[in-house]
């Protein structure tokens, strides 16, 4: 199993990024092949400030191997270094009809009523998407229900890719769902999925957040005043509760349903505490070592080269194909 899968470069896990895919992404490391890389070019499909943006790549490194990420077991490194993506993507892009872009709603969701004044590369972000997969001839890709339908996108590329051109080019690649991957949400509206842009940072844990702050969120988050039931049925309508349960759950490695027969009848002003108090044991560990490797730059750096180079000589048969396909000359 070759298993690929990209991170924005914000400079800072959340506690969503990391039990919704960087936990399973450790796990994975052990199962097979893996390539894991920030998505820097994906970043410049809207306004970045380039300092910045050189800053969150580094920081983001830094992150993922405090959180357990091993440059030793997996591949890890950024799209800018590693052309073929890039390349890959402008075949793609020649070969991708409009019209599946249309139905795209990751477009439509970003660009808001300022659609002219979106980039083109914004519209075509999919297309980078599927080349950063089909590039290593991954056989799955690990995604959350909001990806599905890009790597459909992907397969449906890759498909008339082979077709078109008379080749098997491309191998289509599978959705590798994680056992214990959790769908985080705001932590102040249960239906709403916790994001950076949020202008309260009380809506999200931040893997940087020190315990203090950590364990003041969890206790400001948004509750009901009804006590937890003893099974997750009962917390249908209840989107706070359920998002609450559901982050205990995943940071101590139980069932939703074995959280709620330990604290089935009793109120939140018992169950908060507790989960402020697993959230910094599991995180503190984390933050410690984050800030002890964001300081290192030339290390980081060192992380970025090797892994740039192991996937740049694993894509480069991939890329090559593609452009015989197409009957470009390259001898």
């Amino acid at each position: 199993m070759r298993t690929v899968s990209g991170i924005q470069p914000t400079g800072n896990l959340h506690l969503g990024n990391y039990l919704g895919a960087i936990k399973n992404w450790v796990k994975m490391q052990d199962e097979g092949e893996c390539l894991f890389f920030l998505a820097d070019l994906h970043a410049i499909t809207v306004h970045n400030d380039p300092a910045e943006l050189a800053a969150n790549c580094r920081e983001m490194v830094a992150a993922l191997v405090a959180a357990g990420v091993d440059p030793e077991k997996s591949i890890l490194f950024n799209q800018a270094r590693v052309p073929a993506h890039a390349e890959l993507a402008w075949m793609l892009i020649c070969n991708t009809p409009m019209g599946w872009l249309d139905r795209m709603t990751q477009f439509k969701e970003k660009s808001g009523k300022h659609k002219q004044r979106a980039s083109l590369g914004l519209y075509g972000y999919p297309v980078l998407q599927a080349a950063d997969v089909l590039v290593y001839q991954a056989t799955h890709v690990p995604v959350g229900e909001d990806q599905k339908q890009h790597l459909e996108l992907a397969r449906d590329i890759a498909s008339k890719f082979n077709s078109d051109t008379g080749t098997e080019t491309f191998v289509l690649p599978e959705p590798f769902i994680g056992k214990t991957a959790a769908r985080i949400m705001s932590l102040r509206d249960g239906n709403a999925k916790r994001s950076k842009s949020d202008p309260s940072d009380l809506s999200r844990i931040n893997m940087s957040d020190d315990d203090e702050t950590i364990a003041r969120k969890f206790k400001k988050a948004k509750t009901d005043p009804e006590p937890l039931p003893d099974n997750m049925a009962d917390l249908a309508d209840r989107p706070e509760a359920r998002n609450l349960i559901g982050i205990y759950a995943a940071l101590a490695d139980q069932s939703q349903d074995a959280v709620l027969a330990e604290y089935a009848g009793k109120g939140f002003g018992d169950f908060k505490p507790a989960l402020a108090d697993l959230a910094v044991s599991k995180l503190s560990p984390i933050r410690q070592r984050f800030e002890e490797l964001r300081k290192d730059q030339t290390a980081i750096d060192a992380i970025l080269r090797d892994g740039s180079e192991k996937a740049s000589v694993m894509a480069r048969p991939t890329v090559e194909a593609a452009y015989a396909a197409l009957g470009l000359l390259r001898n």
